[in-house]
């Protein structure tokens, strides 16, 4: 402990009364002989937190000769067909000497911070952020040559599986306007999909990379915990937190992450990952052999992810399809049965209401990185107008998590517990294989939910939609979602038509394998049309 002084400032608020409330706070007393020790204590802890406030926030440095913001606007409706950009932009690197994404085209998830470019996060919770720095994986994309062309459109706080819930409205579906494009990342798995970007950064807490990937029939990697650096991007709560790639092959998903990951020595969450010059060349992929790429591979599929809740039968019926092709490729394909999948969501569920919900209060605590304190002060706290404001599923964490802290005040530590034992038990089938499969989502995407919809309408809409995706952010393995097929709609506006949407596989690696991940999927994709499945 560290006392500066004894004494405090002219002026110090700190009475005993201050720390009599303190104690019955705690729900405890402290004996009258030691009440003004511990007062004045108080003060002079007071008046250094008054100081250190004070003083200027460090904000790291953007060059912007080098990256200069350019036509910076909200998009017209004329060029914003289906509602999924946020911002436009274009930024490029005025000192490139070409690079891995020389020439391509970007979306930045609007959770991850473009200095001078307005964040929405999705919602009117919070109004007029505009970031003071960039995200480390914006700064990668501008030296490896992308040119980042706006932001794309997330979901209410990152609160929302489906694509309804955001502040600026609707993102539609790629392939049928009515039905949803998947969240929280619903904005950057459309610009890919419609081509209006190559490729876009998705941020993923419980799927929110996978579930838009499956519904717009894109490729989206949730790579390993802390490959790829969270510097500068909203946090919903630190472990589930990951960020990547969206592309709409999956060469292209391998070449963008290889541009993106390594440790930035800043987000403590990547201090495992290898340093940024030796990462390994997933762009290689492309030379697997064309005979038998994968003889020898033994891949299981997860017995207990075919019946999670809401599960469309005709889902599984088109997975088992796709999965049969691996055989045909030179791999044995059999099912492990690995009980505590069916109990992610729920381990899941336990630390990102009682972690997000400490996270907007008291702030992410023990951990090493930089704070977007501006975005902080918005978040925290919170007033009545932002609470009116709200997504269902924001006012949800923050009454669960309050109800959890004070109720269940162990909660979150035995989650955090069985996230290792969940982890572990994925561990233990790839010790036995190599990679483990499962449907990505239970059913086809659905449709909106009406303007007007009462909360359980909303929520409704995505009933079990995350049981195959959540367990993996808190187990913390590499997860690639791939389009494998397509199905009737059995609701909305297409059922007529006879509207088909996209079907998805994930692949399973073992941390720090996002390379032989790859080799599956693209192996299966080269020798297969998804779109005709």
């Amino acid at each position: 402990m560290s006392v500066f002084s004894l004494d405090a400032a002219k002026g110090n608020p700190v009475t005993s009364k201050t720390v009599d409330k303190l104690c019955s706070q705690l729900g405890v007393s402290i004996d009258d002989s030691e009440k003004d020790a511990y007062t004045r204590l108080l003060a002079v802890f007071h008046d250094a937190s008054e100081q250190l406030m004070a003083m200027d926030d460090y904000v790291p440095p953007v060059d912007q000769e080098r990256y200069p913001r350019e036509d910076v606007h909200f998009p017209e409706k004329a060029e914003n067909s289906h509602g999924a950009w946020a911002w436009k932009c274009r930024i490029v690197d005025k000192q490139t000497k070409g690079g891995k994404l020389q020439g391509k085209t970007f979306a930045i998830k609007d959770n991850v911070a473009v200095k001078d470019v307005p964040m929405l996060l999705g919602t009117n919770f919070i109004k007029g952020y505009v970031p003071d720095c960039d995200a480390t994986v914006v700064t990668r994309i501008l030296e490896a040559g992308g040119e980042i062309s706006g932001k794309a459109v997330c979901e209410n706080m990152c609160h929302s599986a489906t694509s309804h819930s955001s502040g600026t409205g609707v993102v539609e579906n790629p392939f049928a306007k009515g039905y949803s494009s998947g969240g929280s990342s619903s904005g950057s798995g459309v610009l890919v999909a419609l081509g209006e970007v190559w490729g876009a950064i998705g941020a993923d807490q419980g799927g929110s990379i996978r579930v838009p990937a499956a519904n717009s029939g894109v490729v989206g990697m949730k790579a390993t915990f802390g490959l790829v650096p969270y510097t500068g991007s909203g946090s919903n709560e630190p472990t589930n937190d990951h960020l990547g790639p969206m592309t709409r092959t999956v060469l292209d998903n391998a070449i963008f992450l290889e541009a993106i990951v390594g440790s930035d020595n800043i987000d403590d969450r990547s201090f495992a990952a290898p340093h940024p010059s030796k990462v390994p060349t997933y762009s290689t992929v492309q030379a697997i052999p064309d005979d038998k790429p994968l003889s020898g591979k033994k891949f299981a599929i997860i017995t207990e992810s075919l019946s999670t809740p809401a599960t469309d039968p005709r889902v599984i019926e088109t997975f088992r399809a796709a999965v049969s092709k691996f055989e045909e490729l030179g791999a044995t394909v059999t099912e492990v049965s690995i009980p505590i999948h069916s109990k992610g969501a729920a381990i899941w569920t336990g630390i990102s209401k009682v972690g997000g919900f400490l996270a907007k209060t008291s702030g992410s605590f023990g951990r090493r990185g930089h704070q977007m304190l501006s975005l902080n002060t918005l978040i925290h706290p919170m007033a009545q107008e932002n609470w009116d404001e709200a997504y269902v599923s924001t006012k949800n964490v923050y009454l669960n998590g309050l109800y959890a802290v004070q109720n269940f005040p162990l909660l979150l530590a035995k989650a955090t517990n069985l996230s290792r034992q969940l982890r572990d038990a994925y561990d233990t089938a790839l010790n036995e294989y190599d990679l483990l499969l499962t449907p990505t989502l239970p059913y086809v995407a659905t449709s909106h939910a009406a303007p007007d919809a009462a909360p359980l309408e909303q929520i409704k809409k995505q009933v079990g939609l995350t049981s195959n995706t959540a367990p993996f952010n808190q187990s913390g393995h590499p997860v690639l979602a791939m389009p494998i097929g397509m199905l009737p709609v059995l609701e909305g506006p297409g059922v007529q038509d006879k509207v088909k949407l996209p079907v998805s596989m994930q692949i399973i690696g073992k941390w720090w394998e996002e390379m032989s991940v790859y080799e599956a999927a693209f192996a299966w994709e080269r020798a297969n049309d998804w779109k005709k499945m």
